[in-house]
């Protein structure tokens, strides 16, 4: 992470005295317990909201045995989401050959979910997909294993330690600098151009599926992904919307109202992340996207502070709740963002300040 601007890592490091947090694909955070009431300051942090800074780690295993196919160890719960669990596991093959770091994640499905007819077509797929996927700013998957005697199937993946950037903006409220932005939203639009670019759809893009780390942004979670037509003929084609599983604050329109994930629904989420890591707040107040257009709220969108106005116009389209007004696409959201400010208008915005 050593080409990250300062910002950046000022903010990591800051993160990373409030305690040692580690998050870990495919899983939704595990509620924290209530805050004790603290009186309120004054100054910048009045009112200042602030995350729990202990991890879910300490969570029972639940009733899964604690060694799964002869190999891994499960040590802890770390999380559990609407269709997965998932685990801090010790890789017990790789320990005997003395590897110094044999940690991973494993995923399980839910006990709820597993009870499916297709349940493990769907985890499978998953793997599948995401497999397919080699790229810096994406999470890394080992293996689809079965656990034969319990008929229990689980994918293993890279252990990532970071933090999720739901959590960074619990620190940082009204949004990131332009900088450290940048070095956030590039990459994450790289990966999600890649991912695209493979024929692979993302269908669930949120700040908490997306982490910065120690090896700078990963995106993961691909649990609602599914391929683009002619990718991956063999896998079954699964309809994730009967799984009521989209998250309905950056679900597209067309998602909620029963249409098919596109590349423009996920172009339509991950404006909203940048929305909001520009300026801190959902720009749309977090409502489904259904109820935030028949508010007309998208009528009182105003640029975010933080962005620089050439980047307005790409952003605003993204966040158009009618398909067909999403028209410059990925690629001109990438560019917008991307782009340095001439000598001129750098100049500029330091007279009107």
């Amino acid at each position: 992470m050593t080409d990250m601007k300062p910002d950046m890592q000022r903010i990591l490091a800051n993160e990373a005295e409030a305690g040692n947090l580690t998050y870990f694909a495919f899983v939704k955070p595990q509620p924290a317990p209530p805050a004790v009431a603290r009186p309120r300051g004054k100054g910048r942090n009045r009112g200042r909201k602030r995350c729990n800074p202990k991890p879910a780690a300490s969570a029972p295993l639940g009733t899964l045995p604690l060694l799964l196919a002869g190999r891994y160890r499960l040590e802890r719960l770390l999380g559990a989401g609407g269709m997965g669990t998932v685990y801090r596991a010790r890789d017990l093959l790789h320990e005997q050959f003395g590897d110094p770091d044999p940690y991973i994640a494993l995923k399980v499905l839910s006990e709820e979910f597993s009870e499916s007819p297709d349940a493990g077509l769907v985890l499978y797929s998953e793997f599948a997909l995401t497999r397919r996927l080699r790229h810096p700013n994406i999470v890394r998957l080992h293996s689809f294993e079965v656990d034969a005697q319990r008929q229990c199937a689980f994918i293993t993946m890279e252990l990532m330690h970071g933090l999720t950037l739901d959590k960074l903006l619990c620190e940082h409220p009204t949004g990131l600098p332009w900088t450290a932005l940048q070095d956030v939203v590039v990459p994450l639009l790289d990966a999600l151009a890649y991912s695209h670019g493979r024929g692979v759809l993302h269908g669930d893009l949120k700040p908490s599926n997306v982490i910065l780390g120690e090896e700078g942004v990963r995106l993961f979670d691909f649990g609602l992904g599914q391929a683009e037509a002619g990718v991956l003929p063999g896998l079954p084609h699964l309809s994730r919307s009967r799984f009521n599983a989209w998250t309905l604050g950056y679900a597209a329109p067309e998602l909620l109202e029963g249409g098919a994930l596109s590349a423009a629904a996920d172009l339509y989420a991950v404006a909203c992340v940048i929305f909001e890591l520009a300026c801190g707040k959902h720009p749309f107040r977090g409502l489904p996207s259904t109820q935030a257009r028949d508010q007309r709220l998208e009528r009182t969108l105003q640029a975010p502070k933080h962005l620089p106005g050439r980047c307005w116009p790409a952003l605003r389209s993204a966040l158009a709740f009618n398909v067909e007004e999403r028209s410059g696409g990925l690629q001109a959201l990438r560019e917008a963002m991307g782009t340095q400010p001439s000598w001129m208008s750098r100049w500029m915005s330091r007279c009107r300040r």
